[in-house]
């Protein structure tokens, strides 16, 4: 990684700076691809959930602006930045940050399991805006319609893509972290971010999870075969599969139901059974709505 100086921080906010022109809102990042400004509600007891109201910094992606002399001053206290935060779901763009993991050593393409999606569900991915990883990852930048709100997401899509919407942000091209710096595609610089496809939009946007019935239907066709997906995770995807696949089953109402199957099949890839139930219960907390009394 490059050594963190003046100039490092003097670039950062260069390129905050240009990415604010042209309407997207920003904030500093530190190295770590945190936000670089400490909370002023750090350590209060209790704890307070505050979204900028109190008009101070530090508030992470609360802080995002257009604002040149707004930007100026948030990198001015936080100097030790290295690169900036874009945040998504805010307008004009409404942008919608699709990242896509590489991971080769495990078997896992979220590329082709994107083209995969395009081809099942009838949309092209566009030519859009695209910024390269250290990680050798890459974020596709899409906008989204003003009555659409985009949940971020990691893995529900698909093993390895992750979403970033509404409260979410991206890594800007050009921060610098400690895996190396974020840069944008070559063959990309020209493009404005494209409309998202509708029916990937869809697929963004869940509708919300029925409420369980008593008659509850048994799995169908579809649980097995996440079952045999399960099944046929290799070491680096017991986790990530068996996550997906409960995901999968308790949006399509029939979690429960299915829990025990996806429990024997993670035990024959390796996980133990503390390990499989643990990350089903997670997929269960992450789908079902909470319920208000």
């Amino acid at each position: 990684m490059a050594t963190i100086d003046r100039q490092t921080a003097t670039l950062a906010l260069a390129h905050a700076l240009s990415a604010a022109e042209r309407g997207l809102p920003v904030f500093p990042l530190s190295a770590t691809k945190l936000p670089a400004l400490r909370s002023p509600h750090h350590g209060e007891d209790p704890p307070v959930h505050c979204r900028g109201a109190c008009g101070l910094p530090g508030h992470g992606v609360h802080d995002a602006t257009t604002d040149p002399a707004a930007v100026r001053a948030l990198f001015a206290a936080a100097r030790r930045a290295t690169g900036y935060g874009i945040a998504c779901g805010r307008p004009p763009h409404r942008l919608i940050g699709i990242d896509l993991d590489i991971d080769t050593t495990h078997g896992n393409d979220s590329v082709a399991a994107l083209r995969q999606l395009a081809l099942q569900h009838l949309f092209t991915i566009p030519a859009t805006v695209t910024v390269l990883t250290p990680s050798g990852g890459r974020h596709l930048w899409l906008t989204g319609p003003p009555d659409v709100s985009v949940p971020n997401s990691a893995g529900r899509l698909a093993p390895g893509i992750d979403v970033r919407g509404a409260g979410g942000y991206l890594v800007g091209p050009g921060s610098v972290t400690t895996h190396g710096r974020y840069r944008l595609a070559a063959d990309t610089a020209h493009l404005p971010p494209a409309a998202c496809p509708r029916a990937l939009l869809h697929l963004l946007t869940p509708p919300p999870r029925q409420q369980p019935t008593a008659n509850r239907a048994s799995p169908t066709r579809q649980g097995q075969g996440l079952v045999q997906f399960v099944r046929a995770a290799h070491e680096g995807q017991r986790n990530t599969r068996l996550f997906w696949a409960a995901c999968r089953a308790y949006e399509h109402g029939f979690g429960d139901a299915l829990a025990d199957a996806l429990t024997n099949a993670a035990i024959g890839t390796g996980l133990t059974e503390q390990e499989a139930r643990a990350a089903i219960a997670s997929a269960a907390r992450l789908t079902t709505p909470r319920r208000t009394h």
